[in-house]
Parts: C-alpha cells; sequence; structure tokens
C-alpha cells in the first residue's frame, strides 16, 4: 500500500500542473464556442486535430528516450545529444512544412489558406523545443517551475485570444488596430497559440543555458534504436484520437458548409470529456517512471493490479461526474449565440467511457515496456489504427459523428482487450478483471438508469438530485467493497 501513496503523491505532484493547464485550455475552448459559430469552430478542430500528427513527427520519442536513459547515461551529455538532434530536426521539418504549405492546405481542406498551415508550423516549432527541458524538470522533481511555465503558458494565450477576438474587432470598428482583419479569426487565434508557445520557450530560458552544442553520435545511435517505435505507437495513437476530425469533411456526404458546422458541434463535445482526459494525463505523468521504479520488486505484478483496480474505480466516478450531468456541460458549450452545440450531447458519455477504456490501456502497455517487446505495442496501436480507419469510413455517411463517437469506443476496446489478452501471456499480472469489469458496468447502468429518468420530463432539479445519489450509490459501493483496501491505503502504518 506504501508504493499505492507514492503514485499517488506523484500523480499529484506532477499532474496537478497537467490538470490546472488543461482546465484552462478548456475555459478558453468554451470562449472560442461563444465566438465562432459552429463552421469557424470546425476549422479550429480540423486544424488542431493536425498538429498533434505532426508533433510526434517532430519530437520521435525523445521525451520518453530521455526519462530511459537518464538511469544510465551522464545527464549532461544526454541532454546536451537530444538538444543538438532536436534543434536540427524542428529546422528541417518546419521547413518542409512551410515549402509544403500551399498543397497542405489544400489537402487539409483550406484551399488558398496556406498561412494557417505556417501558423500551424510556428506552433510546432516553438512546442518541440521546450520538449527536453520540460523533460529535465519532470525528471529533476521540480514541479514548481514546470507548472509555473505551463500555466504562464496557457495564461498568455487566454489573454491574447481574448484581446484579439473579442476586443480588438471592437477597437478596430473605432478606427483603432489599423492591421486588423474581422474575417481572420482562426489565423488569429493560432497566432496567440504561437506566441505562447514563444513565450513558453522564453520561461524556460534557464534551462537551455546550461545547454551546449555537443553530440554524441553513439549515444544518438542508441536512443534512436529504442525510440522508433514509439514513433508508430503515438502516430497510431493520433490516429484513433484525431482522424475522424481530419477526414470527416472528405467523408460525409453534404457539402463543405454542412460538414464543417457538424465537425465543429463534435469537436467541441469531444472536448467535454476533459475531466477524464485530463486524469489519465495527470495518473500516465506519476505513473511512467513509477511503474518502472518497480518492476524490480517480487511484488511488482501484484502492485500493478492494485493501481488498476484503483485507477478503474476512479475514472467510473469520473465518467459519472461527466454522463450524469451533461445538462450543465450543454449550459457551459451553448451560452453564445450559436446554440447548435448542444446537438451532439448525446456521444459524451460514449466518448467518456471510450476516453476510461484508452486510460486502461495505457496501464496495460506495462508489459511490453518491461519485456522489451515495443514492436507488439506498435502493432496493437495500428490494428485499433486500422479499425479507426475503417468504421469512420464505414459509419460517418450513415451515422455523422455518432458514428465517429461509437467507432473510437470500438476501437479503444479492442485495444484494451487485446494488450490484456497479449499481457497475460508474456507479463502475467493478476489483475481483478471481475471487479474492474463490475465498477464499469455499474457505472454505465447507473448512468443507463439516470437516462432513463431524464426521459420522464421532471425538470432540472429533480433529474440533477437523482444524479447525485446515483453519484452517491455508486461511490458507496466502491467503500463499502473496497473498504478494507481503503482503510490501510489510509492508515499511517501504510508503507
Amino acid at each position: 500500500m506504501g508504493n499505492i501513496k507514492k503514485l499517488a503523491g506523484a500523480t499529484i505532484w506532477y499532474g496537478v500542473p497537467t490538470i490546472v493547464h488543461r482546465f484552462l485550455g478548456f475555459i478558453l475552448q468554451l470562449f472560442l464556442t461563444s465566438v465562432f459559430p459552429a463552421e469557424k469552430f470546425g476549422e479550429v478542430g480540423q486544424l488542431y486535430a493536425f498538429i498533434p500528427f505532426c508533433n510526434i513527427i517532430f519530437t520521435y520519442g525523445l521525451e520518453t528516450s530521455y526519462f530511459r536513459f537518464t538511469q544510465s547515461v551522464e545527464k549532461d551529455r544526454l541532454f546536451n545529444t537530444l538538444n543538438v538532434s532536436m534543434i536540427v530536426s524542428t529546422i528541417l521539418f518546419s521547413g518542409i512544412l512551410l515549402i509544403g504549405s500551399p498543397v497542405l492546405a489544400d489537402g487539409l481542406g483550406f484551399p488558398g489558406r496556406a498561412d494557417l498551415v505556417m501558423l500551424a508550423t510556428g506552433v510546432l516549432f516553438f512546442d518541440t523545443l521546450t520538449t527536453i527541458p520540460f523533460a529535465r524538470l519532470r525528471q529533476e522533481g521540480r514541479p514548481r517551475k514546470f507548472a509555473a511555465v505551463k500555466l504562464a503558458t496557457i495564461l498568455v494565450q487566454i489573454v491574447l485570444t481574448v484581446f484579439i477576438l473579442k476586443y480588438a474587432p471592437k477597437l478596430h470598428a473605432q478606427g483603432y488596430l489599423s492591421w486588423y482583419n474581422p474575417d481572420r479569426g482562426v489565423e488569429y487565434f493560432v497566432i496567440a497559440n504561437m506566441i505562447a508557445s514563444a513565450c513558453s520557450l522564453l520561461f524556460l530560458s534557464k534551462e537551455f543555458s546550461t545547454f551546449r552544442w555537443k553530440f554524441d553520435k553513439t549515444l544518438w545511435k542508441e536512443v534512436i534504436l529504442y525510440s522508433w517505435p514509439l514513433i508508430a505507437i503515438g502516430l497510431g495513437g493520433m490516429i484513433n484520437e484525431m482522424l475522424s476530425r481530419l477526414i470527416f469533411p472528405q467523408v460525409y456526404p453534404a457539402s463543405r458548409e454542412v460538414s464543417m458546422s457538424l465537425l465543429g458541434i463534435f469537436s467541441a463535445n469531444y472536448k467535454l470529456a476533459v475531466l477524464i482526459t485530463i486524469s489519465i494525463t495527470a495518473f500516465r505523468m506519476g505513473a511512467e517512471p513509477f511503474f518502472f521504479n518497480q518492476s524490480d520488486r517480487k511484488d511488482a505484478p501484484q502492485t500493478y493490479a492494485r493501481v488498476m483496480k484503483y485507477f478503474t474505480m476512479f475514472m467510473g466516478a469520473a465518467f459519472l461526474v461527466v454522463a450524469l450531468f451533461l445538462d450543465i456541460w450543454s449550459w457551459l458549450i451553448t451560452r453564445g449565440a450559436d446554440k447548435s452545440y448542444a446537438e451532439g450531447l448525446h456521444v459524451v458519455p460514449v466518448l467518456a467511457m471510450a476516453t476510461v477504456f484508452l486510460g486502461i490501456y495505457y496501464n496495460l502497455t506495462i508489459w511490453y515496456k518491461l519485456t522489451n517487446r515495443n514492436l507488439m505495442g506498435v502493432w496493437i496501436t495500428m490494428g485499433g489504427a486500422l479499425v479507426t480507419i475503417v468504421l469512420n469510413i464505414w459509419w460517418i455517411p450513415q451515422f455523422s459523428y455518432t458514428g465517429s463517437a461509437w467507432a473510437t469506443f470500438v476501437c479503444y476496446a479492442s485495444m484494451m482487450t487485446a494488450s490484456y489478452l497479449l499481457g497475460q501471456k508474456y507479463y502475467p499480472v493478476p489483475y481483478e478483471v471481475p471487479k474492474v469489469l463490475g465498477y464499469l458496468g455499474l457505472a454505465a447502468a447507473l448512468y443507463v438508469l439516470h437516462d432513463y429518468i431524464k426521459a420522464q420530463g421532471l425538470g432540472f432539479w429533480p433529474v440533477h438530485i437523482a444524479a447525485v445519489v446515483e453519484l452517491g450509490v455508486y461511490l458507496a459501493v466502491i467503500a463499502w467493497s473496497e473498504r478494507k483496501d481503503i482503510a490501510r491505503l489510509l492508515s499511517r502504518k501504510a508503507g
């Protein structure tokens, strides 16, 4: 139980900055849905589905490699080598994107708007250069600086975005800000993002001050040999998460205006699973070093099983918070002029449970990382990507973004199942499968019950009182079922 406490502490230390950062990003999204109609938000969603794909290529697994190799390599030598590699490759990749920006803009559905791709390249450029310095902060256990830079960056972006999109048009109408063009709302949002990313690099100047232009070719080859499967895994993961938003306008049988409007609705509602996404991100930041540190212990499999159980318990509660209070989420995203965003709320529970499956999958991936079978992780991820591609092409024309949501659900469920079955073959862990499935089933059943209660038209307060009661029932069942383990976990004697 002491090990579980250590993981909880690590998750808090490195997760809280991420939670606050993502929450502020969510607040920024709420602002965007209040100033952009669904069609314009669809453009934002499509462009910001392109950036993460490129980010996988730009960083090519060096962050994870930094954590891995600091265990056996002199840190300054590793820091210098990886930074040299990152700087050179970032310049090269950015140049390729800038040269190909007209073609890429056409392919993304922004004909004649190469400037959008150029601005996105600027975001990628600055974000990539901060990768290794951020990794160093985490590895050295400096969460305060990590948090300060992350929060300062998103605050800069929020302030710039609000000024440019809300106040600049008014000043322009009064004869000020002659440079402002009211027709370029999406471009100004990306500019604000790029400036914030550049500020992030500036905030990390102290970390860069220790950098020296020294490159160890032998070490670099070892790192690349380790990291290249991570590129394939990352790309597969991005396909699973972002593909639907990239191909939606191409495969949905309607005009571009209608397709982009529907895509905007889907993108806004996809982000409503933010509570679960944030929780998983926080967990991963603490769990990655924890799992490796525990690997030499004889009771490591038992520890991994306990972590899975507690993780699932928490994720079930997070799912219910999202799914039982959809009316509140609806109010948050429709407080602007465009009320059409609420049309997509029915996909939020599907996406929320799919994200829970993804979190469980992340837990399960420890088997191939510990047994040096990263290529099997590639095959699992690519299998999920194939499911995503086939189902999106098949279901989007028939069911619109509802088809995309269910494609995501099936994809993550299949990856979770495949990883569990293979993991039990190569690195058996005594997961409490009946309890894990039971807690997820209980959460799903309570949501179905709530959906039935809501359909009776009882009004806002009775429905939400019922939601609170249902959440309480879930927590009470957990508390009773796990009362002995929870008591040991909370005990000062644990660990």
